[in-house]
């Protein structure tokens, strides 16, 4: 199994001046860790179910590409792009971007967006859930068009693009697509359809048992091949130092999950990237 870092906690000591260092190290250390994936946030204020929203918070995509800069191996990608944060055409175009100077290490990780606050605050539109769920496909369609050969134009219920032109291709044929949650008639369907890696936001082996087999119904129903799909959850709320971590995620492995990602742990988050390097990753890699 393999293990992916998720940097969502920017509150670090001495906040702004010492991000760059901090976040550079970090990547550095995680790579240096045998992390095969280093992801970050995309919101634009700090969830509120885990530390007050004025706390600190970057930008994405800037963020990942200065992580580009900072390391050579471990994939790169939001977990995950909101859909309504940035028009379709555009957040291609930005994930290409990244593939190209990564030296084709980027993944498009997306969903349909929560967080009403941000919006509001930000004047950003935030439509109804089915609407949300719309324009996601609709921009999963626009990333298969636009790393296609088709260049022509897209006409869709909410978004019409006159040309889908993507110069310089990306160095993957294509960037791989993640789909992030667990909503078994929607997000699944999606991951099914369209995704090439699912992240589940459950790491209990029940939970997860079930949500495969919804995404095995899935992929069955729409022809498309399941075994493809890399499927990875997400453990950030857990501590892997705790006695029953590894029985657990050995639990996964048997499922055929091949990758848990581990959240970033404040106020040392080199660190925290090291000791799970020492003690984490080698552990998972063996089950």
């Amino acid at each position: 199994m393999q293990t992916g870092f998720h940097f969502w906690n920017y509150s670090v000591p001495g906040v702004p001046v010492t991000l760059p260092s901090v976040i550079a190290e970090t990547a550095r250390t995680a790579e240096q860790g045998g992390f095969a994936q280093f992801t970050v946030m995309d919101h634009w204020f700090q969830m509120e179910r885990v530390a007050p929203a004025t706390e600190p918070m970057l930008e994405a995509y800037t963020t990942l590409g200065f992580i580009a800069a900072n390391t050579e191996r471990m994939r790169l990608g939001p977990l995950v792009v909101g859909v309504t944060y940035r028009h379709p055409g555009l957040l291609v175009k930005t994930a290409t971007t990244l593939d190209v100077l990564s030296g084709g290490r980027s993944m498009l990780g997306i969903g349909a967006a929560w967080y009403e606050r941000e919006h509001h605050a930000l004047g950003v539109p935030y439509p109804a859930i089915s609407e949300r769920f719309e324009r996601l496909e609709e921009t999963l369609r626009i990333a298969q068009q636009m790393w296609s050969d088709d260049d022509g134009p897209f006409e869709g219920a909410y978004y019409r693009l006159g040309e889908t032109i993507g110069e310089p291709r990306p160095v993957q044929s294509p960037p791989p697509i993640m789909i992030g949650g667990k909503g078994e008639k929607k997000t699944l369907r999606l991951a099914a359809q369209y995704a090439q890696i699912v992240n589940l936001t459950s790491a209990d082996p029940t939970e997860v048992a079930h949500l495969l087999d919804v995404l095995r119904a899935h992929c069955d129903r729409l022809g498309t091949d399941y075994d493809a799909i890399e499927k990875t959850v997400i453990a950030s709320a857990r501590d892997p130092f705790e006695p029953d971590f590894l029985p657990q995620m050995e639990k996964l492995a048997a499922l055929g999950i091949t990758m848990v990602v581990l959240g970033v742990r404040q106020p040392d988050p080199v660190g925290w990237a090291a000791r799970l390097g020492d003690e984490v990753v080698p552990a998972l890699a063996g089950l």
